[in-house]
Parts: C-alpha cells; sequence; structure tokens
C-alpha cells in the first residue's frame, strides 16, 4: 500500500514538474550527466535574493525527473546552508542511510529504488546542485 502511494508522489512529480525550466539570472548553473543510462541535467539556483529559487532542465527516466522536481520545491526558499544540509541529509539517507522521515515525501525515493544502480539517478540533480553550492 506504501510503496503504490510512494508511486503516485513519483509520477506526480513525474508529470507535472516544479521548478522546470531555465533561469536566465542564476547565480549557479551546473550541467551533470550519469553515462550510466544517459540521464542529464542542469540545476539552476539564485541565492542573493530572499527567498531563493531553485529550477532544472534535463532528461531522464521516471526517477532523476522526479527527484529534480522535489528537490527544486524542497530547497527553494532555502539560505544556502539550509540547501547544503538538506542535500547532505537527502545523499546520506539515498546511499544506505537510514529513512529520514524530515525529509518528508523525498522517502518515496529511498523506498522506491530497488537497484543500487538507480540511486544515482535519484541523486544526480542534487548532485549538480550541492556542485555549484560548493564552489561559491
Amino acid at each position: 500500500m506504501m510503496e503504490e502511494l510512494y508511486r503516485e508522489i513519483l509520477l506526480d512529480h513525474f508529470e507535472h514538474p516544479r521548478g522546470r525550466g531555465e533561469m536566465s539570472d542564476a547565480e549557479i548553473v551546473e550541467h551533470l550527466l550519469n553515462p550510466l543510462c544517459g540521464d542529464e541535467v542542469t540545476v539552476f539556483a539564485k541565492n542573493g535574493d530572499s527567498p531563493s529559487e531553485v529550477a532544472f532542465t534535463g532528461r531522464g527516466c521516471t526517477i532523476s525527473q522526479a527527484s529534480a522536481s522535489m528537490m527544486s520545491e524542497r530547497l527553494s526558499g532555502m539560505s544556502r546552508s539550509e540547501q547544503l544540509e538538506e542535500i547532505s541529509r537527502f545523499i546520506g539517507m539515498m546511499r544506505g542511510g537510514e529513512e529520514d522521515e524530515s525529509l518528508g515525501e523525498l522517502v518515496a525515493l529511498k523506498h522506491i529504488i530497488s537497484a543500487p544502480n538507480r540511486i544515482r539517478c535519484a541523486t544526480l540533480a542534487w548532485e549538480a546542485l550541492q556542485k555549484g553550492l560548493e564552489k561559491e
């Protein structure tokens, strides 16, 4: 029953992505490609003004695109340090850490991934934003 709910969350983000689109005045623009499956994402962020904005473009599987949408929705409005903390918690959970209920619907990604190679799909956008934030 819960797995069906998790699938619905992912499909909703895939079919109705939040934050999809280029940001012409972005302070951060990072592109990452997953060569194993061809997924790619470009993340845009603007943290100078309050509230911050996070957006993305790209193509790929349901997991990578839904995760990018979830990231955009979750991290927009947060400070740079809050974003880095959330990214760290999410990636940690996805790479074998315990389920973190404080991450809300992001837990759906932990439950839906059955193959280890799919973890990269889920973390691709998050890693792109982390790379951009760490350059600042």
